[in-house]
């Protein structure tokens, strides 16, 4: 009779358990020493191990000749007990053993010695399941068991077990398997059974389990049904999944509010056969990796896809505004909750997915977010005239009466201020004539204008969302984001200072309109706003030289003398 995976490759030592050595390490030292509890609670998710763990610690405490906490395997106490000969070893279900009845039954049956073994072992599964009166009838047992007799309770909901249970029992916490070691034990299985496992296709499997290696297993068994030579295809069509390309589809179609996109994909899985519930499910967890990925400075380890569909992630996470995908998590979750209670699937899909792609037919919360940072985004914002205004203030304008002395500068009246002006001499004044046309041309650089750009540039620091800017970018102008697409860039005070290696970019930035698309990009981002200036390396500023001297050179080679203070 053929055995299933996850039967016929249950770990029968402790180095066989994977992901678990906070508990497998702690059980092997107290079975070395000699200290053995009366009673043990594991506790975790499904498929982590709970039972497996439990039943080779029963082989451990009765096994003839252990071998560094691990049962021989060997004895006539572990070979009854792998084909359940041994009837000291006693597994409960609690789930369908949960009257006190039950437990009354198990109280009589502890009271006597074991008949081969040396320990009485019970393993209760599932014990958050007995009624209020069987745990208070196991409650004494519990607390002072006969000496030969060894409680084993394991549960996925410890929340559920009273107080009075878990403070009797030395609790063990499973965690989630992680998913490079789910893919490695699954790709050893593979091997043994004959059978290819793609690495694509292990991490897949080990994805879809959610750190249960049980459910690793059941699912490798179902593709080896199909083909000894698993990939991608056979997890996909095995698992009834949506291929990463349709979700990558639907993901573009939501950020392109392209509804008759979106209605395609969904027309097309629904006619291959694929189940909409699982498909919400995919899309989901695909939102979530873009979600990590905008958010987190490092996801790489918390998003267990390829090194290839890792990359096209990371591109379509910078193009996506965050509040687009929490709107679609939102959504896809209230629609999933809504198919499992009753409604009709495809159609409890398409309506979800049209709430995204139109927004304004979504009253959420989320979908106001999105709304609201949408108005945002092309709302005219002011942020030209700091800049205007900053890089050189007006000079003041010149004084005669400076030069005069101070008794005649003590006349009442000047003469020239007294007629009043008439229409030809309503015209600027002088030093207003001079700081008109700065706007249209660049200042010369003094040494102080240098000197304050080499501070900005030791000072600044790189800006890390420089990429998503670029991204972002992308909706306002073309033009300079491809311009700005092999750049970088470092904040410095109120300062955004961009290197890039040829002068297009700037000379794009040079027109106001550009100037404006480039500060609304950084803004929509990081969520202030910054003057735009170029980054120059300290070596670079050293080779520049101070325009005033070497205008100052030219004056003496042409024969003029120079004043230098």
């Amino acid at each position: 009779m053929y055995q299933v995976l996850y039967r016929k490759w249950r770990p029968q030592v402790f180095a066989d358990v994977v992901g678990q050595p906070q508990v497998t390490k702690t059980l092997q030292n107290e079975l070395t020493a000699g200290r053995v509890a009366h009673a043990y609670l594991f506790t975790g998710c499904r498929g982590t191990g709970k039972t497996t763990c439990a039943k080779i610690l029963a082989k451990a405490v009765n096994c003839l000749h252990p071998k560094d906490g691990d049962p021989c395997g060997a004895c006539e106490i572990c070979r009854g007990v792998q084909d359940g000969s041994i009837m000291d070893i006693v597994e409960i279900d609690a789930a369908s053993n949960n009257g006190v009845d039950s437990i009354r039954m198990l109280r009589e049956e502890a009271n006597f010695t074991p008949a081969v073994a040396k320990y009485r072992v019970y393993i209760i599964d599932e014990v958050h399941m007995l009624s209020v009166g069987a745990f208070n009838a196991l409650l004494k047992t519990l607390e002072e068991p006969p000496a030969h007799v060894i409680f084993i309770l394991a549960t996925t909901e410890v929340h559920k077990l009273p107080a009075t249970i878990l403070s009797r029992c030395q609790r063990f916490d499973f965690r989630r398997i992680p998913p490079e070691d789910i893919a490695a034990r699954l790709t050893f299985i593979a091997g043994e059974e004959g059978a290819s496992l793609d690495g694509e296709a292990a991490l897949l499997l080990a994805r879809l389990a959610d750190g249960a290696m049980r459910d690793a297993l059941s699912l490798l068994d179902q593709c080896l049904g199909r083909s000894k030579d698993v990939t991608v295809e056979v997890v996909n069509e095995a698992a009834g999944l949506a291929s990463r390309a349709h979700l990558f589809r639907l993901a573009d179609a939501i950020y392109a509010k392209d509804s008759a996109a979106a209605l395609a994909v969904v027309d097309e899985m629904h006619r291959g056969g694929k189940d909409m519930a699982r498909l919400c499910e995919e899309l989901a967890s695909h939102l979530r990796f873009l979600m990590l990925i905008k958010t987190m400075r490092d996801a790489r380890p918390m998003v267990a896809v390829t090194s290839e569909e890792f990359a096209q992630l990371e591109k379509q996470a910078l193009a996506m505004p965050l509040s687009v995908i929490l709107h679609g998590m939102d959504t896809l979750q209230d629609a999933l909750e809504r198919m499992y209670r009753g409604g009709d699937r495809r159609m409890e899909m398409e309506m979800a997915l049209l709430r995204l792609c139109c927004p304004e037919l979504d009253d959420s919360r989320a979908a106001l977010v999105r709304r609201i940072e949408a108005l945002e985004k092309h709302a005219p914002t002011a942020v030209a005239q700091p800049e205007i205004q900053q890089p050189q203030p007006a000079p003041e304008p010149p004084a005669p009466e400076r030069t005069v002395p101070q008794k005649l500068a003590a006349v009442p009246a000047a003469p020239q201020e007294e007629p009043p002006k008439t229409a030809s001499e309503n015209r600027p004044a002088a030093p207003l004539a001079t700081s008109a046309p700065v706007p249209a041309q660049e200042p010369p650089k003094s040494a102080e204008a240098v000197k304050t750009a080499a501070q900005l540039a030791a000072e600044a620091v790189p800006l890390p969302e420089w990429p998503e800017v670029v991204q972002a970018l992308k909706q306002y102008s073309h033009t300079i984001a491809a311009a700005f697409r092999n750049t970088s860039a470092y904040v410095s005070g109120n300062y955004v200072l961009i290197d890039a290696a040829n002068d297009l970019a700037f000379s794009l930035l040079r027109e106001s309109s550009q100037r404006d698309s480039m500060r609304r990009a950084i803004q929509q981002v990081t969520g202030r706003t910054y003057k735009l200036g170029p980054y120059r390396p300290a070596e670079k500023q050293d080779a520049e030289k101070d325009p005033l001297l070497a205008m100052a050179e030219r004056a003496q080679e042409q024969g003029i003398d120079v004043v230098k203070k």
